[in-house]
């Protein structure tokens, strides 16, 4: 039995990532702004017992948007009804610092993990769609530099307002009439460089501290504030050989931070397929894949470029030369696809497929997937999985015919530990800044 276990989230995608998703005959159409959708997936997730459920966001959009960016709910709003119909897994949601408040994002994320009882976690985005700054009379979108700074000073706010209460602050004695000690409320008295935030914040620590953090790192910005700052890290690549050298990277820059890198989760995002017999696994796959065209494959092709249109290229000649572009958004993701089509020498059409069409890693029978995900976690190419859906059924498979294999190996629990999701990452609580002193003094 490992004593080293697979963490595992579910993304709850809606109608789904691509374009063509929601055209699936067992597709919910709506499925997006459907919560009893959302209450199925988490309950799946739950009890396959996977530590955590994903809601990722975006704020800005566009008519080439996908299906499931134009209409759906906001995370927060979500997860704090999901909150109510689960018990155990963690509720994570994606939440930018470029344009939001740290005081804001500090009570909001502090009520849903009271809400829920010690689960929530929060992905840390920089937004990498300038058309954001249109939504929030910004004059113009930060640069990739600056906005990973507002990152660190805006993180760093939000964890000192989750400390400005102590632990056993609120007394609430109705016989002397003291609601609270005075002397265990702590004003932040933060001035920066991008936000001034006096405090406190009007709600207490919850009973796993502070909500876990996660963030997707992937350009040299992003991998230290990821190694800096982040519980678990979200990512994406191409082979084995790749994510294990981001794994081995992520895990230096950590220790290098004076951090303990087995604390640090990296989730590399895979979608697995999976069926009873060999003919089902291929059906399901082809499924997947005659969803995706090469018109809608270009324009998800022009995301992480900030929405660049492709469409004035020829498909079919070698991937044009486009400089810098996308160094100011999703700056990681573009300068990889820049990398490969070079190193491949590919023309547009075979980059578009490349990105959009299902990969294979993960697909195969019940056991062939298990012997994947257990590779790349015992080859520490990663320490659990972002599992995402092609198919409206996914989840389901995944967790009815892969989950049992992985629990009977040993890889994945069969019971939660706790009742946080700090307890079920095997993560400390954080100690209260402000209660250290009181803490080193009785002590003493």
């Amino acid at each position: 039995m490992s004593t080293r276990q697979v963490k595992l989230g579910a993304m709850i995608h809606g109608v789904g990532h691509g374009w063509g998703e929601w055209r699936h005959p067992q597709a919910l159409a709506d499925a997006s702004t459907n919560l009893r959708y959302y209450q199925h997936q988490a309950r799946l997730a739950e009890d396959a017992r996977f530590d955590f459920a994903f809601i990722a966001d975006s704020l800005h959009i566009h008519e080439r948007s996908s299906p499931h960016y134009l209409n759906r709910f906001e995370p927060l709003t979500l997860l704090s009804a999901l909150a109510a119909t689960t018990e155990h897994i963690g509720l994570v949601a994606t939440i930018t610092v470029s344009y939001t408040e740290p005081y804001q994002v500090a009570r909001q994320l502090a009520s849903l993990d009271h809400i829920s009882g010690g689960r929530a976690g929060w992905n840390v985005v920089t937004s990498w769609l300038s058309g954001t700054a249109d939504n929030f009379s910004k004059a113009e979108h930060p640069p990739h530099a600056v906005r990973y700074k507002i990152a660190r000073e805006h993180v760093d706010v939000v964890k000192g307002l989750w400390d400005s209460w102590e632990d056993d602050a609120f007394t609430r004695n109705k016989a002397t009439g003291e609601f609270f000690d005075r002397s265990k409320l702590h004003a932040l008295n933060h001035r920066g460089e991008f936000f001034q935030v006096k405090g406190p914040l009007n709600i207490a620590r919850s009973r796993q501290g502070q909500p876990v953090i996660f963030q997707a790192g992937v350009s040299e910005d992003g991998r230290n504030f990821a190694a800096q700052n982040a519980d678990a890290i979200f990512c994406r690549h191409e082979s084995f050989t790749e994510s294990r050298a981001y794994y081995q990277d992520l895990k230096q820059r950590a220790a290098s931070a004076g951090r303990n890198p087995d604390k640090l989760f990296v989730l590399p995002g895979i979608s697995p397929i999976t069926g009873r017999d060999r003919e089902e696994v291929e059906r399901r796959y082809q499924e997947a894949a005659d969803l995706v065209g090469i018109e809608d494959a270009i324009v998800a092709l022009g995301r992480p470029f900030n929405d660049y249109n492709f469409s004035g290229h020829d498909l079919d000649a070698p991937f044009p030369d486009l400089g810098d572009l996308g160094a100011n958004s999703h700056k990681g993701t573009s300068e990889r696809i820049k990398q490969l089509a070079r190193d491949e020498h590919l023309t547009l059409r075979e980059v578009a497929l490349r990105f959009a069409k299902p990969e294979r890693d993960f697909v195969g029978l019940p056991e062939e997937v298990a012997d994947a995900v257990q590779a790349w976690f015992e080859g520490h190419a990663a320490d659990g999985f972002i599992i995402n859906s092609l198919l409206p059924d996914g989840l389901e498979y995944f967790t009815r015919y892969v989950v049992p294999i992985l629990q009977q190996r040993g890889l994945l629990r069969t019971e939660y530990p706790g009742l946080t999701l700090r307890d079920n990452l095997g993560l400390e609580v954080p100690a209260n800044r402000n209660a250290r002193p009181r803490q080193d003094e009785a002590v003493a």
